[in-house]
């Protein structure tokens, strides 16, 4: 439009404007302080433009901003989903492949070496410890270690006293099983400082399953006038093999 108002400038404008008797405007000065107007207000129009594309600019970098983080946040969901899934499968496998519960100690031992490798697999442990302690005296029932498959990791030398007080160690973490109303606790020692809470649910799921087992084994020896929770620690030979026998 100023485009085309300084076109038809000299169009409108014809001969000299009077203003007063002694001050009168020639053409070409009017004309001339008509184009000057006009050329400010292209500037000033232009400038207006400039901070309007600026702003647009801005926020299309912010959008875009914006969209990299969700697509990041989808990706990392989707990450944590493949996760869970995996994990629900291995939670899955735990509690549906047990078709039976153990009648010998030889079973309750597959048993462990079956929950031994469930761990490894839920949290990427290189090797994992499972002990049934007797909370009066301390000391070992049982206990099954397992190392992941080609990568061979000496027996871990791990206190009974601090698995019962729960006091922390280094570069491991342990989950007790959860009734307190027993003469032993499960417990599960992994070289890993920190867990997932899920990694943490599942470990405890299964620890608590052992228990379970493990009661019911004790159950079927005691209706037979035995009973398997005794005093003698296990043979660290055998443990240092993959698993003990219940004394």
């Amino acid at each position: 439009m100023l485009f085309a108002f300084i076109i038809y400038t000299p169009t409108f404008i014809r001969g000299p404007v009077p203003i007063t008797e002694q001050l009168i405007f020639k053409e070409e000065t009017i004309e001339g302080f008509l184009l000057g107007v006009i050329f400010i207000l292209s500037i000033l129009i232009l400038n207006i433009y400039k901070r309007e594309v600026y702003k647009h600019k801005e926020l299309i970098k912010k959008i875009d901003n914006e969209k990299k983080k969700v697509e990041e946040r989808l990706l990392v969901s989707d990450q944590y989903i493949g996760v869970v899934n995996v994990q629900i499968q291995e939670v899955e496998s735990i509690f549906n492949s047990i078709d039976k519960y153990p009648q010998t100690k030889t079973d309750f031992n597959k048993i462990l070496s079956f929950f031994g490798e469930r761990i490894l697999g839920i949290t990427n442990s290189d090797w994992d410890l499972i002990r049934i302690i007797n909370s009066n005296t301390q000391k070992t029932i049982s206990e099954h270690f397992q190392t992941r498959e080609r990568f061979p990791s000496a027996y871990p030398h791990v206190s009974n006293k601090m698995i019962i007080e729960k006091q922390p160690m280094d570069s491991c973490t342990t989950v007790i099983s959860s009734p307190k109303n027993l003469e032993f606790l499960v417990s599960c020692v992994i070289p890993i400082c920190k867990i997932s809470k899920e990694q943490r649910a599942f470990i405890q799921a299964i620890i608590n399953e052992i228990t379970m087992l493990f009661v019911i084994l004790n159950s079927s020896y005691s209706q037979n006038g035995n009973k398997i929770i005794v005093e003698d620690h296990p043979d660290k030979k055998e443990s240092a093999q993959g698993s003990s026998d219940i004394n």
